[in-house]
Formats: C-alpha cells, sequence, structure tokens
C-alpha cells in the first residue's frame, strides 16, 4: 500500500486531482476523496470536497471537467461517497441523476429505429444499463459504478426503489458476459464471433455483482483468480483484487507484483483495497 501522502503531494491547488499532472478532473478527484477518507486526510478531504461540490450541475450531475458542459458517468462515481461528506442535496440529487441515465438501446424508439432501418425483426427490450454518456449505449464499465453506487445507498438507506433498477443492470451484467467468464466492455460477440474478456472490466463487474450468486459468476470469479499473477497494470490488479474481494475469493496471500502506480486513481485504488482487505470499504460498503 502507498502512503496517503503520495495522493496529497499530486492534489491540484484548486483542491483537486489530475490524472497525472494537469488540470482537474471529476473521476481521480472522487477517487482520491475515497481513498483519503479512510486515512483520515482531513484537510486535503475538505478541499477535495469543496472542488467536486463547485462541480456539480444544475441537473444533480458531474462532468469529467470543469470544461465539459455535460453531466457524464463520473457521476456515478461520485456518489460513492457517503452522504455526510458530500452533503446531503448534493448526494440525493447525484442518486436521482444516475438513476434517470440509461443506454439508449434499451429504449423502444431506438428499437423501432433500428428496425425501420432494416434491423428485423425487432430487437427484444435489453435490460437498461448505464452509458458513459448521456444518449448512447450502455456499457459494463459505468454499468458497474452506478451499480455499486446505488446499492451502497439501498445498504444505507434500504430505498426499496432502487432494488428494479438494480435488478435490471445487474440482468445487463449477466447478459454481457463474455463466454466462459468474465467481461470486455460491453460486447460477448463481435461479428459472430466471442470476445475475449479483461481483466480490469471483469474485476469491475464481480465488485458489482457483490451478493449475486451464478454458475455465470462462479465463471467469473474462477477467470478472475487465474488472471491476478498475471497482471500487467495496476488498474487491472486492484479491479480484479476488489472483486474477488466482494465474493470472497480473494487466494490468499496474494503476492505483490509491485506494479508501478502511474495515475491517481491507481494509486486511490490501491489504498482503497488495502483498505478493504484490513475491513474498512470505502466502495464495496
Amino acid at each position: 500500500m502507498l502512503p496517503a501522502s503520495d495522493l496529497t503531494a499530486r492534489q491540484n491547488p484548486d483542491g483537486g486531482w489530475p490524472y497525472t499532472r494537469g488540470v482537474s478532473w471529476t473521476e481521480p478527484t472522487a477517487y482520491a476523496v475515497l481513498a483519503l477518507l479512510d486515512a483520515g486526510a482531513s484537510e486535503p478531504v475538505r478541499r477535495g470536497l469543496a472542488w467536486l461540490r463547485a462541480a456539480q450541475r444544475p441537473d444533480g450531475g458531474w462532468p469529467p471537467q470543469l470544461a465539459v458542459d455535460q453531466s457524464t458517468w463520473v457521476t456515478a462515481l461520485v456518489a460513492l461517497i457517503p452522504p455526510g461528506h458530500l452533503g446531503d442535496s448534493a448526494h440525493s440529487r447525484a442518486l436521482e441523476w444516475t438513476i434517470g441515465s440509461t443506454g439508449e438501446e434499451s429504449r423502444f424508439v431506438f428499437r423501432l429505429r433500428q428496425w425501420m432501418l432494416g434491423a428485423l425483426p425487432l430487437a427484444p427490450q435489453e435490460p437498461p444499463g448505464w452509458p458513459w454518456l448521456p444518449g448512447n449505449s450502455a456499457w459494463v464499465g459505468p454499468t458497474s459504478i452506478a451499480l455499486l453506487a446505488l446499492e451502497k445507498e439501498f445498504r444505507r438507506s434500504a430505498r426499496t426503489d432502487l432494488q428494479p433498477r438494480l435488478d435490471q443492470g445487474r440482468r445487463f451484467l449477466l447478459q454481457r458476459m463474455c463466454a466462459g467468464g468474465g467481461w470486455n466492455h460491453g460486447s460477448s460477440k463481435a461479428l459472430g464471433y466471442p470476445t475475449s474478456p479483461y481483466p480490469e472490466t471483469t474485476g469491475l463487474a464481480l465488485a458489482a455483482l457483490r451478493g449475486v450468486r451464478s454458475p455465470q459468476v462462479d465463471l467469473s470469479v474462477a477467470f478472475a483468480q487465474r488472471e491476478l499473477t498475471g497482471c500487467r497494470s495496476a488498474d487491472a490488479w486492484n479491479w480484479l483484487r476488489l472483486g474477488l474481494l466482494a465474493h470472497n475469493r480473494l487466494p490468499g496471500p496474494v503476492p505483490s507484483l509491485n506494479l508501478p502506480c502511474r495515475t491517481v486513481p491507481d494509486l486511490a485504488l490501491d489504498q482503497i483495497v488495502q483498505a478493504t482487505i484490513e475491513g474498512r470499504d470505502a466502495i464495496l460498503s
């Protein structure tokens, strides 16, 4: 585990964090705040939360960066920050924006347009996942982050209205699983051929499917365990461990691969994983 000082040293003067250096972005800022909340770095967290609150858009969502005039998937990532820290109003608006976001392919108008363009027969409605950007198709990554945020809120508040959306998102992930287990960015087939899973998206999807018991999940857990010792990136290493921890299937002791953490999300997730191993869970609980 890398020291919290490595994260605080990368904080920008405006209170946000860059991916590596330069302008602040929402994604690294949210990850850094989640990691530092556990580490007790109160002043960097205060400044990071102030940056996030100021970046929230009127519709309740967050842009990826202040220069972007559109709310996107990063809203769900910010919603992982507890309302007691982010603020009840900001957190509630983030959840409502996330609940209202859905992939275009699940909408009837989109399916009807595809049918009119020659895609016969009319495609059945898919379980709605979440897109990276509004008006786009759903993908595994943003769907998994949204599920993590909604599940965290469900455990905190027991909001029964969240259950249908959680069930839909889980079905979306299970339908997009690659043959033999694991996930890539969103398609189990391309040009009629099976696609291969990626370790980082597999770990992310497994984390989002915490508590789901099925043969499909078991296949994906087995794939994640095989990939664990051969990781080549910190992103894959971190998400595989989180995904396996979500199912209590992280083998131990797991040798450290000493993979370089080149970005702020890499640094933050490394700390979050270690906190999860020690029973202090910033994302899964």
